[in-house]
């Protein structure tokens, strides 16, 4: 047997079951089918909300059939069953949900009189007849309004008395208690729900009422609830002119004359003035304030709108909702909606979706044009800041302009990558949304004319030292600009390896200058904008003639000439003619890359924070031709910092860890290898000019001077920099940096980073010294084939090496052979330590080989002589010839005059220095005339040679 509470409630619901459900059944059912496919707009919406509230109410009965069962098995089984398989009890929010969701349709239906407009029909009025009779002619949509609802309030009130009396039947350790006075309290909030929700509908519809028909078809929906009227609690809208304001549940309207103003609540930030009547309002596109008669209603417009936006914002009403006695709940600063702006200006029919602040777009989203225009990235204030991805649609189909850059208020600034639909790409640097600083600009491969421009940009146009490279003429330049023309010194290097160099002036060279072919001929005099003779001048030929006159191009594009040859001038020094060097005085280093300098010391000033790391030094993407192709995949594929080396705090704070000169070493070799660190970000830079001004056309060798100093300036501005980012990580740790004097810091770069940044420039670099001393290198490698063609005593003896130095214990024959015969046997292990020179990249790297390969020779002279023996040095030179010629070493002039060119300063008078002279020396022998194989003694028979 089941407790009377419980009893009365298996009969409310039996009730509540076979009468009210079922007379919403035979009432709504007959609507529904009496016009299945109504005509006219307004019938149409009435019968879809017919529809919902028939639906809704199919899923009440549901719910009571089950609640009914819970109740009849608990009747049944009371023993075996507590009161907590009541549905009511166990699933009251399921229960309160069926109710909730009824009571939006029934006030859906309300609001916009659907049971009136319904009965006015002719098909639906002859079905309300057929149900009841009694139906006053005229009355038939307020009796459905009662027949609809009056009873289903009944029964909640209901509910809440049965629920209140069991809960006094309960004592207080009862397992149910607290199922019940969540029921009990869930049930109170749903019966002021629904007083709440009738009470906003009526409103609302009488508001319907008093508009025109033009402003009840713009502003009547049948979810829209008045919350808020102006009549009602008068306010004054100021900077916006409006006779009345209505607060609704989605939207604040602003109605003047004829005309409406609509805002949507998501996008309305609610702000309090400091005068206590005023109300300020921003939305996306207007602000303006509410000034309110006296502090109460300015309270009140403030309490209805923070709960109003705080309900839009959440998608549905508050439930429980709020009471008098509760505070709304204040909608965040920080929301992610969709807004297409409707004001004349920049943003005009552009839909921004993503996130906002004070009705301005700031954080992460997307902007959107009509046209195609969109970006995708990082806002403040409503301007585009940040990085960010803008595509530009041009005229031709599929053609995109791709600007994926960082961007400050609104324009793009600082590094950025821009893929252009003309395949053009250019990755650099811009200011106020033109390109600025250093930049590199990429023609399209199938352009008509490729090039490239690597070099600095003031105001979108080249201006400053920089390099272009034409491949179709096949030259390249180098110099200053200005206005986008060349302008100033510059030289021009083509692939047949003339070079020229002069001033230019808009775009073509201006006044004298010279040319320096292959041959080695000089021509001092003026030239035409295509760099042909032209005017007065003289050429200096290889041979030291000299032709001195006027030049010019006949129509055959030949040249004709009228001046004077001179035949009987010195021949010129060939080592001089060979070795003259261009650009060294035309172009400063220390001043020729600032644009790529002067962002890493930027980052260093302000301190390194890791949020301007991207934006200051720059970004790489895997392959930048994929750049247009989604913007999504964008943002994926631009590598992230913190991936490759962490976050800024973490370099900074090993950089403290690694101070001592072996892991120092190992830090910065580390760092410089890794592109993504801000020093090897900025090594990986200088690489792109180091190769855009010396690689391919480049490669001549009047620019060797001017590759070497510049090597050794990027070395010493990295060491710059790496000191620039210690200083900032000890002041983060409350420290300083001791300054350091030039001695000290001459020998880090040399000593330190030299040999670490060395191999990132060497293929360039190595190639200008091979063309530079291509000639001597000929002589010297003739002269090595000569001297291979002699078997070691032979060839000792004609190198003047004492016979008892002779190694000859080391040389080990067989029964048919003679010592007069053996070749390559003699100081072995010197020559294949000396062998590997070639193997090593920096010019300390190499000296030490060089070292080696003297103690190599030492230690067989003491296998010879004994332990005790010393190698004096008079006798070094031939053997080092020997085992220099045995070596075979190509392009031995191009090693040892880098090695001399780029070793450290604290070797000079020392014993790498001496090494290195003997070296040179043995070189210069081995090209000498006499020492040719026809001038070999002719007591050496040919048969003793072989």
């Amino acid at each position: 047997m089941c407790s009377p509470m419980e009893a009365a409630l298996l009969r409310l619901e039996e009730i509540f079951s076979t009468t009210f459900i079922q007379t919403i059944h035979s009432i709504l059912q007959p609507l529904v089918l009496a016009d299945p496919e109504p005509s006219d707009p307004c019938g149409k919406e009435c019968l879809r909300l017919l529809q919902q509230l028939h639906e809704n109410a199919r899923r009440l009965w549901e719910v009571t059939e089950q609640s009914l069962l819970s109740l009849r098995q608990r009747s049944c089984c009371q023993r075996s069953t507590g009161l907590e398989a009541v549905l009511l009890l166990s699933n009251t929010d399921r229960v309160l949900q069926a109710y909730v969701e009824y009571t939006k349709s029934y006030t859906d239906c309300v609001a916009v009189q659907a049971f009136q407009k319904v009965s006015k029909k002719r098909s639906q009025r002859k079905a309300l007849w057929q149900r009841s009779s009694g139906i006053s002619e005229g009355l038939e949509g307020t009796t459905l309004c009662k027949d609809l609802y009056q009873p289903f309030v009944h029964h909640v009130q209901q509910y809440m008395r049965l629920l209140l009396s069991l809960r006094d039947t309960l004592d207080e350790n009862h397992p149910a208690q607290k199922l019940v006075m969540c029921a009990v309290t869930l049930f109170r909030n749903l019966e002021y729900f629904m007083k709440q929700a009738l009470g906003q509908a009526v409103a609302t519809q009488a508001l319907w009422h008093s508009l025109s028909s033009r402003l009840r078809d713009v502003l009547c929906t049948p979810t829209r609830r008045l919350l808020q009227d102006s009549q009602d609690i008068p306010v004054v809208v100021t900077s916006l002119q409006a006779e009345r304001v209505l607060l609704f549940d989605d939207a604040l309207v602003l109605l003047q004359d004829h005309s409406v103003h609509t805002f949507d609540l998501k996008l309305v930030w609610v702000d309090p003035g400091q005068d206590k009547c005023v109300l300020h309002i921003l939305t996306p596109e207007e602000e303006f304030s509410f000034v309110a008669s006296n502090p109460k209603g300015q309270i009140a417009w403030q309490r209805k709108m923070t709960q109003a936006v705080s309900q839009a914002l959440c998608g549905k009403k508050d439930f429980p909702v709020l009471g008098s006695d509760q505070e709304p709940s204040m909608p965040p600063e920080c929301r992610c909606v969709a807004y297409t702006f409707h004001r004349e200006g920049r943003l005009y029919q552009a839909t921004y979706e993503g996130e906002w602040r004070q009705a301005k777009p700031h954080g992460k989203g997307t902007l959107k044009w009509p046209d195609g225009r969109n970006h995708v990235g990082d806002f403040c204030q409503g301007l585009e800041h940040g990085f960010g991805i803008c595509l530009v649609p041009q005229a031709s189909e599929d053609k995109f302009d791709c600007y994926k850059c960082h961007w400050r208020e609104g324009r793009m600034c600082d590094y950025g990558i821009c893929e252009y639909g003309t395949d053009q790409v250019y990755k650099g640097y811009f200011q106020a949304g033109l390109r600025h600083g250093f930049g590199i600009l990429d023609s399209a491969p199938q352009a008509p004319q490729t090039f490239r421009y690597t070099g600095h940009w003031e105001r979108g146009q080249r201006s400053g030292y920089g390099i272009e490279e034409d491949r179709d003429r096949g030259e390249r330049y180098i110099g200053m600009w200005q206005a986008d023309q060349r302008h100033g010194p510059g030289v021009v290097v083509t692939q047949a390896g003339d070079c020229y160099q002069g001033t230019f002036q808009g775009d073509k060279m201006a006044g004298p200058g010279i040319l320096l072919c292959e041959d080695d001929s000089l021509y001092e005099g003026t030239f035409t904008r295509e760099l042909t003779l032209l005017g007065k001048g003289k050429v200096t030929f290889s041979n030291g003639f000299t032709l001195d006159g006027s030049f010019s191009s006949g129509t055959d594009k030949g040249l004709y000439t009228q001046g004077v040859l001179d035949m009987a001038a010195l021949p010129p020094n060939p080592s001089s003619t060979r070795k003259r060097q261009l650009g060294l005085g035309a172009f400063p280093v220390e001043s020729r890359w600032q644009g790529v300098y002067s962002p890493f010391r930027d980052f260093v000033r302000l301190g390194c924070p890791g949020e301007l790391q991207e934006a200051l030094l720059g970004f790489h993407v895997q392959s930048s031709r994929e750049l247009r192709k989604s913007q999504e995949y964008l943002c994926d594929e631009r590598s992230d910092p913190k991936d490759c080396v962490g976050s800024m705090e973490d370099i900074l704070k090993e950089l403290l860890q690694h101070r001592e000169p072996k892991a120092l070493q190992q830090y910065l070799g580390k760092a410089l290898s890794n592109s993504q660190h801000p020093l090897g970000k900025l090594l990986h830079t200088l690489m792109l000019t180091f190769q855009a001004t010396y690689s391919g056309i480049g490669a001549n060798k009047h620019l060797q001077e001017m590759a070497q100093e510049e090597v050794k300036q990027h070395a010493r501005e990295l060491w710059a920099a790496y000191r620039g980012l210690l200083k900032v990580a000890l002041r983060h740790q409350g420290q300083s940096l001791e300054e350091e004097n030039t001695e000290t810091r001459n020998l880090q770069v040399h000593g330190l980073l030299l040999p670490l940044i060395l191999p990132s420039f060497y293929s360039e670099l190595f190639t200008l010294y091979l063309l530079l001393h291509e000639r001597e290198d000929g002589l010297y490698s003739r002269g090595i084939t000569n001297l291979s063609l002699l078997p070691d005593t032979k060839l000792l003896e004609f190198l003047d090496v004492q016979e008892h130095l002779w190694p000859l214990k080391d040389l080990k024959l067989t029964s048919n052979q003679r010592y007069s015969l053996v070749r390559d046997k003699c100081f072995l292990s010197a020559t294949e330590c000396l062998q590997k020179i070639i193997t090593t990249v920096h010019p300390q790297e190499k000296l030490e080989t060089l070292e080696k390969t003297y103690r190599e020779i030492e230690a067989t002279m003491k296998r010879v002589l004994g332990p005790e023996y010393k190698l004096p040095m008079d006798d070094l030179l031939p053997l080092l010839v020997y085992v220099v010629s045995r070596a075979r070493i190509q392009h031995l002039g191009a090693e040892i005059h880098l090695i001399r060119d780029m070793m450290d300063p604290i070797h000079t008078g020392g014993l790498h220095d001496f090494l290195l002279t003997t070296l040179e020396s043995c070189y210069e022998h081995i090209q000498k005339e006499d020492m040719r194989l026809h001038r070999l003694p002719s007591h050496w028979g040919p048969r003793e040679l072989w």
